[in-house]
């Protein structure tokens, strides 16, 4: 699965990711791949990326994300 975290600002991340939390407005849920496609709104929050290596967080300041194919775009307003 690749993500891309975007903001009006620059490229934030972009790899092979196994599964990524992102902040929902309804609560934080969590893709794995194959998941169905999907856009929700983000609030404030962090996102954590796992890889087969290691695992990151990014705070987020509110945003959307979409998920096709297994490939999913965070497009955040900014990043604390």
């Amino acid at each position: 699965m690749t993500l891309e975290i975007l903001t009006p600002d620059k490229k934030i991340f972009e790899g092979e990711v196994t599964a990524v939390t992102v902040p929902g407005t309804m609560g934080s849920f969590q893709i794995l791949r194959d998941h169905a496609p999907i856009i929700s709104t983000l609030e404030d929050g962090p996102v954590i990326i796992k890889t087969k290596a290691d695992e990151e967080i990014i705070v987020i300041k509110g945003g959307v994300v979409e998920v096709l194919k297994n490939k999913i775009i965070v497009l955040a307003e900014g990043v604390a």
